[in-house]
């Protein structure tokens, strides 16, 4: 299988940087807000303090525009958007993708609750822990480091927490992620019964199952990505035997870690056949166990469009996606039709 590359660092390496600042804030009239009380839990190494990078140069550039990077995330924080008047009661969780070493936090995270929140939906931008140390995958997907699944499960029982008090109904409460988040959140819709960190307040007794998923050209999820993350970094992880290797074509297997089962939330997956940092495999080898669960699922795949687009539209009809994804939410009643 071909490494999973990471696009987001490559963007900026190739691409150049316009401007390297201090760690990220949002903008005026939102304001993020640490998801643990003391310190986070199973901290990893960081090669120094959080920055925010702008990525310049012709390369540089997502539909024509540059994008900001965060990196060496040690505490994780959310920003909560919510709909100003119209409100339909729905909250979106936001895992920006980056490979699990840095994040994009706008394309990937700000642009996202742009679009929602106009719609009636409160967004939840989650900057969740990336430390880029060592080799490959470094913070990257659990089993390998729990920090992200960590720090997702801890929002989404944040928001159901809070849920009266941001109007919020916290039977409406979803994951969309990019990328690696697209990862994350096929994680969170697998790994919800049973936390990652001994339970910390009040929050964490509240359950932090998605009610709805969605992954954007997902990575992480078919059986051969498994297999490769497994062989990187210092510690060599040996994977479980696979749950679903009656499929034939073994591309087509799952990642052994995640365990699909009919409790796991219904599912929207967006990837393109011409994506050469995941796979579309990826998201065919997900969709294939859902489906023998007996998840309600939707996926729609392109020909063309590569991967890392985010929220910006450009010649590929791919870049649509939002528009498929309001008419799954009417769909399956999270959401006015």
């Amino acid at each position: 299988m071909k490494p999973l590359l990471l696009a987001l660092c490559a963007l900026f390496a190739f691409g150049g940087l316009s401007a390297q600042q201090p760690a990220w804030q949002p903008s005026t009239g939102h304001t993020q807000v640490p998801i643990w009380p003391a310190a986070a839990p199973d901290p990893q190494p960081v090669a120094g303090p959080e920055i925010t990078t702008t990525s310049s140069g012709k390369d540089g550039l997502i539909a024509g525009r540059p994008v900001v990077g965060v990196f060496n995330v040690t505490r994780p924080t959310m920003t909560v958007y919510s709909p100003q008047g119209y409100n339909t009661g729905a909250a979106v969780v936001v895992f920006p993708g980056g490979g699990y070493q840095g994040l994009a936090i706008d394309f990937e995270g700000t642009e996202v609750c742009d679009w929602l929140t106009p719609k009636g939906i409160t967004c939840v931008l989650l900057k969740y822990r990336v430390t880029d140390v060592g080799p490959y995958p470094k913070s990257g997907p659990y089993p390998e480091s729990p920090m992200a699944l960590e720090d997702a499960q801890r929002t989404v029982s944040l928001v159901r927490f809070h849920a009266a008090e941001w109007h919020i109904d916290p039977h409406k409460i979803g994951v969309l992620g990019f990328s690696a988040g697209g990862h994350l959140s096929a994680a969170m819709s697998t790994h919800f019964a049973k936390r990652l960190y001994p339970p910390v307040d009040a929050a964490d007794k509240e359950s932090c199952r998605p009610d709805f998923a969605v992954a954007v050209y997902p990575g992480h999820l078919s059986l051969p990505a498994a297999e490769w993350d497994a062989k990187q970094g210092a510690k060599k992880f040996v994977l479980p035997h696979p749950d679903h290797l009656s499929i034939a074509d073994k591309d087509l297997a799952l990642n052994p870690d995640l365990h699909v089962t009919r409790q796991t939330p219904p599912t929207f997956l967006l990837q393109a056949e011409d994506d050469h940092v995941d796979n579309v495999d990826d998201s065919l080898a997900y969709y294939i166990a859902l489906k023998k669960a007996g998840v309600p699922v939707e996926m729609h795949l392109y020909a063309q469009g590569g991967h890392a687009f985010g929220l910006r539209r450009t010649k590929f009809p791919i870049t649509g996606w939002p528009q498929l994804v309001e008419t799954w939410l009417g769909a399956i009643g999270m959401i006015p039709d």
